[in-house]
């Protein structure tokens, strides 16, 4: 009898421990995807954007595909305009991703033209126990400014991953987003469709000044 109960005693031991070790496997596998997953879309932009000779419109296009590529964009569009997503129509909706997508794209394409020769060096990836991920790398500069902090949070879905956020230098570039938008919300009736007129403005600005 207490033989009997040794053996279950050692058998629900070496239970726990494979599932502690395949549990701690596949997180390394998890962490160590993710770093993959970052160095090829640094790899890829950094090679494809920072090219200065590049005419402007190449630039576009190659922004817009690494976009939806890497980007869980529409994730990231409803969470950045926070409360106010459920007050949203649907031709609002999609309107606003639209809108959206094409003020990331005016915004940043130009960015990358700054950092000519730049090379991303990815450190390490931490898991938050769940489904996401975030992945410290600096983006080390040819013009002898100091390098920056970038910390890209993914977010994993039927084993692909995407990118839900950017932390630059301690600062979130989503939650910076949402407050924005919150704030034009509020100085605009508190109406989605105020956002949507801002952005409209926005948008035609930066395109007639590129």
């Amino acid at each position: 009898m207490i033989f009997k109960r040794l053996i279950m005693k050692l058998a629900i031991v070496f239970v726990f421990s494979a599932l502690v070790l395949l549990g701690t496997g596949n997180a390394e596998n998890f962490e160590t995807g993710a770093k993959k997953f970052i160095e090829s879309l640094a790899g890829e932009a950094l090679t494809s954007l920072t090219i200065k000779e590049q005419p402007r419109p190449e630039r576009v296009v190659k922004f817009r595909k690494l976009f939806h590529e890497y980007f869980a964009h529409k994730t990231i569009a409803a969470w950045v305009l926070g409360r106010y997503w459920r007050q949203a129509t649907r031709e609002q909706k999609q309107e606003y991703f639209k809108l959206f997508e094409e003020l990331l794209v005016e915004t940043y394409v130009d960015r990358f033209a700054r950092y000519p020769n730049a090379e991303l060096q990815v450190s390490n990836a931490l898991g938050s126990g769940g489904r996401d991920v975030v992945v410290s790398s600096m983006l080390n500069r040819s013009d002898g400014q100091p390098p920056v902090k970038v910390d890209w949070r993914l977010r994993a879905r039927e084993g692909k991953y995407k990118v839900i956020d950017l932390i630059v230098e301690g600062l979130s570039m989503g939650q910076t987003q949402r407050s924005e938008f919150a704030s034009v919300i509020r100085q605009n009736g508190g109406t989605v469709e105020g956002l949507l007129d801002e952005l409209r403005k926005k948008i035609k600005k930066m395109k007639q000044s590129s």
